[in-house]
């Protein structure tokens, strides 16, 4: 057997536990600051797995313009962290949002700025999920709640507003999923490939 033969186990388990655990993170942030239901059994389980080291950075971060910037500031060590752990393990390069970021090769610096692209990366990919569940679930089962329901509501409809706002109502066809989607995949393509370019110099 080669020396790669622990190296992709090792990279999928890497990837799985600090992609998981990052998202829950930002999730946290995402409904304090959407103010959704923190009652609700899904939410208290994301305050319950984030608090350990959230209590620990409030201590010497403090909140912007009401925001818990500690949830960030925590998103960017972690995703720092998985990038440094891949390039000691040899991975050349990792996709942020169809680009794919050479960890590799760049500074310490550079490794930073991947880690702002994948943030911005994984924020518009959060709303655009929960466009399309959202859209999913009034289309099987409308009319429901659940706490899943719940959640998604919040965090998609600070992505809809916008678009609601400025739509016309078709005879009660709700056209703004489809271009909020549109617009959320052209805002990836156009914001965070210059980020990775910016940080591969």
């Amino acid at each position: 057997m080669g020396s790669n033969y622990l190296i992709s186990p090792l990279t999928l388990v890497i990837n799985t536990v600090f992609d998981l655990y990052i998202l829950l993170v930002l999730l946290r942030f995402m409904l304090q600051a959407f103010r959704a239901d923190f009652y609700n059994p899904v939410s208290q389980f994301i305050v319950k797995a984030t608090t350990p080291p959230l209590r620990f950075l409030r201590r010497i971060i403090p909140s912007v313009a009401g925001q818990d910037a500690a949830a960030i500031v925590l998103c960017l060590l972690l995703i720092y962290a998985k990038f440094i752990l891949l390039r000691m393990l040899d991975i050349p390069g990792v996709p942020i949002s169809n680009v794919t970021a050479p960890i590799g090769g760049v500074s310490y610096l550079g490794l930073f700025i991947f880690t702002i692209a994948d943030l911005i990366s994984l924020t518009l990919t959060v709303f655009l999920i929960a466009i399309i569940i959202q859209v999913i679930l009034s289309w099987v089962n409308p009319g429901q709640y659940n706490p899943v329901i719940g959640l998604v509501h919040s965090i998609a409809q600070p992505a809809l507003r916008p678009f609601q706002k400025l739509l016309p109502s078709l005879g009660g066809l709700d056209l703004s999923p489809l271009f909020a989607t549109l617009g959320i995949m052209v805002l990836k393509m156009l914001v965070v490939p210059p980020i990775v370019y910016l940080g591969s110099f």
